[in-house]
């Protein structure tokens, strides 16, 4: 794995986690994945700090914990009204390592001037170091994580020596037009694999294209200065991790 020079380590652990498999949705149920999705620790990160002036991509996970699940029975709001029972299958007892790195939102050059990404990369360690800017959620709302600083490959993993686990094609993530530069929405699935505790995600380049599907036509959300959006060393809300002591 390689690091770049804006990558970003820190820790995930929760109760729980639910990483849902789309196909066990179909009845009303949900099986999370024994991983978890790109997708899902793309969340996570946001939740920690984003700005569309970047993206973020996640390169490797590294599980810690012993992979076991939990059911418990769920009474889902119906809109219709009535009662009804469902089964949720959650991970339990979960901890994860992050690798992952940032790169500039090239679709949006009415931000070019936010490029700075000493300052940005500074403010995310800060912020994963306060444990984020928004609750935390593991796959699912309840499902509450928590966040702080690490370094991969730190500490004893379960799966250390374990050899490959091969987890068979899930979920990867969501095609945005941010990413693409198209006007539509589309899915990215993957053949997940786990080698000695350590998921390395394909980046988005990599993805296979026979496992890529078109969903539905979508713009980007637009975004402008002063209406809803600030430059970092102009947002109040900033100003502590801005001005803080650098690593």
């Amino acid at each position: 794995m390689n690091k770049k020079r804006n990558s970003v380590e820190f820790k995930i652990t929760g109760r729980y986690a639910l990483f849902s498999d789309p196909v066990t949705r179909v009845g009303g149920e949900k099986f999370s994945y024994q991983i978890p999705t790109y997708q899902a620790i793309k969340g996570i990160l946001e939740s920690v700090y984003w700005k569309p002036t970047l993206i973020w991509y996640i390169d490797a996970v590294r599980v810690m914990k012993k992979i076991q699940t939990a059911s418990k029975g769920i009474k889902p709001i119906k809109m219709s009204g009535g009662n009804e029972l469902s089964f949720y299958t959650y991970l339990r007892d979960v901890e994860y390592q992050v690798l992952a790195h940032f790169d500039w939102n090239y679709q949006r050059d009415n931000l070019k001037n936010d490029r700075d990404e000493h300052k940005h990369h500074n403010i995310a360690k800060r912020t994963i170091k306060k444990g984020g800017r928004r609750d935390i959620f593991l796959g699912t709302r309840e499902c509450q994580g928590y966040v702080e600083p690490c370094k991969l490959g730190e500490e004893k993993g379960f799966y250390d020596q374990y050899g490959e686990i091969d987890f068979g094609v899930q979920f990867h993530g969501y095609d945005y037009p941010d990413e693409t530069g198209k006007d539509e929405l589309g899915v990215r699935l993957w053949r997940a694999k786990m080698k000695d505790g350590i998921i390395e995600f394909p980046s988005l380049q990599e993805c296979d294209s026979s496992l890529r599907r078109y969903i539905r036509k979508m713009t980007a959300k637009e975004f402008e200065s002063g209406r809803n959006f600030s430059f970092v060393d102009k947002d109040p809300s900033l100003a502590d991790l801005l001005n803080g002591e650098e690593d």
